[in-house]
């Protein structure tokens, strides 16, 4: 890739006639784009009849884009199959938990793993990487269109088969699987795997272990869907390949990367939600360590769709969203979409240019965008995002557990992204990382929420501990084994044994009025808990009221050259955020953390670095404007001023960066 921010829209030529497109093409000049997604909704396009094949539309879009500045990131039109490959071949389509079968419209309506699906796409796929694999023009590929988006697991019977097929590779015998899932209760015992059904309709609730392993062998699938894809572009292209995706489809993220050149994510967080984009660009900045993520799309103004419609971003806004997602490790910052479409079901979606081809409600605020993009260019290409000391554990395999055992609704994304949102008011740096992520140069690693803790990840952080890391683990994690069952020898398995803790009970605290009191503040206690003994541990939080007072909810022991932290349940309300927010600051203390910025509300810190300096870029996000306290002299790398330590003011979404000498 050339050595720029990129600044792009998703495009839909397809949809537009030759006088459109190039007055597009002149009006992207103007406003500073230089990038363009397509090709991902046009199969029909591309393959109007089955093995009538020509790519020379798209092939001669990215040369004409290339001619005026414009790169392009071609894409896999998998997502939505033609009709001749979908009209009266049922078996091909997706079904769906209430053995619904889908009909051609929309997207993602066939399965995946159909055979016939997976012949013509990759027919497809080939056809096209051939075709326009080589040119100048093409800046990288993105696979399909986010996997898994508006389905979930498929109950087709091809499904059905590959299902039984992956249960014998992973349990060897019948035998062994009817054990792993305890599956003599409710006489659900099978005699051989074809018995095994997929988690369909049934009167109340299925096996926690049938229903969690169907979601990872689903996620699997789609995985190795990506792969093979992927795999057949690189035989004819060496630009790089990504996929966009999000937190909140049914795919494992950490796997779904592993073998693409870089990460990309969709989000279309309200300016009132903002740290939940942030939430993206702190996750999907680790999901490929140190290569740049793309937010590949993300709106202009608003998401709407033919039944909702989300708040309009206020003016100034997108500004600092786009210098947030660059400071923070972005490459590429990118809308859905350049034309507003005509048709289809996303007429009302906000858009840089209208239906008609004027300026829309957020056309000013792209202009600011790309002001903002030039200005920061050669400070981001001339400095690197610093890596935090404090890593938070994200977990895809968590998010199946919740699925299946979602208890009092219970939500992992809801759960996990609160206590993000409470790291994040503190003014502590923080990364978001996948479960087999290096720990290597953390000084903190919390693990909430995880209720299977592989013997991998206890191993490494047991190690992390050791050679002097603190591991704050909790509420809800340990409590599962890998087939979803309760562990036999302790509630929270070998977790205890490296905490150097007992679990005493294990039951939902809601409503019992629990009472825990830990630095200095008293607060309700929630969610499913364990209390502990204090043994031979150091209790840091007791139980003052309830159902279990004197046990412990927080307990420290310590390993090697430093310690594991319990936390067994969640403080709640008003009280119980700020318990956690002095938790959160005792432990970063307590480990000298060093990246901990002193802000209001609304405003943050993204910090990067250079082998003499450290560079700040201070943004507001909630348009109130805030303060920094910056502690020791330096420069404003934007007007070029002298800064001196202590309090800096940062308007209403304004952006200052700040270089420090270290």
């Amino acid at each position: 890739m050339e050595e720029k921010l990129y600044h792009g829209a998703a495009y839909y030529p397809e949809l537009w006639d030759t006088k459109t497109i190039e007055r597009d093409i002149q009006l992207m000049k103007e406003t500073g784009i230089n990038v363009v997604r397509m090709g991902e909704f046009a199969w029909s396009k591309l393959e109007p009849n089955e093995g009538e094949i020509d790519v020379s539309f798209f092939l001669e879009m990215i040369n004409k884009l290339d001619e005026n500045g414009i790169k392009t990131v071609m894409c896999t039109p998998t997502p939505t199959p033609p009709i001749w490959m979908s009209y009266q071949h049922p078996e091909r389509m997706h079904v769906d938990y209430n053995g619904r079968t889908m009909i051609h419209g929309s997207r993602q309506h066939i399965c995946t793993n159909n055979p016939y699906f997976r012949k013509r796409a990759a027919i497809i796929t080939e056809e096209l990487a051939k075709a326009v694999g080589h040119l100048p023009g093409l800046v990288a590929w993105q696979l399909d269109n986010e996997f898994k988006c508006h389905v979930s697991e498929c109950m087709c019977n091809t499904c059905k088969e590959l299902w039984h097929g992956w249960l014998k590779e992973r349990y060897g015998s019948i035998e062994k699987l009817n054990e792993e899932w305890g599956t003599h209760i409710w006489s659900q015992y099978y005699q051989n795997f074809e018995q095994v059904p997929q988690p369909g309709p049934v009167p109340f609730l299925h096996n926690a272990s049938l229903k969690t392993m169907y979601q990872l062998f689903s996620i699997e699938k789609i995985t190795e869907f990506c792969d093979e894809q992927a795999n057949i572009i690189r035989k004819y292209s060496t630009a790089p390949i990504t996929h966009n995706s999000t937190i909140h489809f049914s795919v494992n993220n950490e796997k779904l990367f592993s073998h693409l050149d870089f990460a990309s994510f969709d989000s279309y967080a309200t300016s009132n939600n903002y740290k939940m984009f942030l939430f993206n660009c702190d996750l999907w900045r680790n999901l490929k360590k140190d290569k740049e993520f793309w937010v590949m799309e993300t709106s202009p103004s608003y998401s709407a769709s033919l039944e909702k419609y989300a708040k309009p971003h206020p003016n100034g806004y997108l500004k600092v969203e786009a210098v947030a997602s660059y400071a923070l490790g972005g490459r590429a910052f990118c809308y859905w979409l350049w034309r507003q479409q005509r048709t289809g079901c996303e007429q009302p979606h906000s858009s840089v240019i209208s239906a008609w081809g004027s300026p829309t409600v957020g056309y000013s605020n792209v202009l600011e965008v790309e002001k903002a993009r030039k200005e920061i260019e050669s400070i981001i290409f001339n400095s690197k995002a610093t890596q935090a000391d404090i890593a938070i554990t994200y977990s895809d395999r968590a998010k199946v557990f919740f699925k299946t055992e979602p208890l009092l609704h219970y939500d992992y994304n809801d759960l996990i992204s609160k206590f993000y949102k409470l790291m994040l008011e503190t003014g502590l740096h923080r990364d978001l990382i996948p479960e087999n992520a290096s720990l290597q140069g953390y000084k903190i690693l919390y693990s909430p929420f995880i209720p299977y803790l592989s013997d991998e990840y206890l191993e490494r952080a047991r190690i992390f501990v050791e050679n002097g890391g603190t591991w704050i683990v909790g509420p809800m994690s340990g409590e599962r084994t890998k087939n979803h069952t309760i562990h036999l020898d302790a509630s929270l398995g070998k977790l205890e044994k490296v905490a150097g803790i007992k679990t005493v009970y294990t039951f939902p605290v809601d409503g019992t009025d629990s009472i825990g009191e830990a630095f200095g503040v008293t607060a309700n206690l929630g969610l499913w808990s364990s209390v502990f003994a204090e043994n031979e541990t150091k209790s840091i939080g007791r139980i003052t009221q309830g159902l279990t007072p004197g046990m412990s909810f927080i307990t420290e022991t310590k390993l090697g050259k430093g310690k594991v932290v319990m936390l067994g349940s969640l403080p709640i309300g008003e009280k119980g955020e700020k318990l956690l927010k002095e938790l959160f600051l005792h432990y970063a203390n307590n480990a000298n953390v060093q990246n901990r910025f002193h802000i209001t509300e609304g405003t943050i810190v993204a910090p990067r670095e250079t082998k003499y300096a450290y560079i700040w870029f201070v943004i507001n996000m909630d348009g109130k404007g805030g303060k920094v306290i910056t502690l020791q002299d330096g420069i404003d790398l934007l007007n070029k001023n002298r800064v001196y330590k202590g309090e800096q003011l940062v308007g209403s979404y304004q952006y200052r960066i700040f270089k420090f000498n270290k």
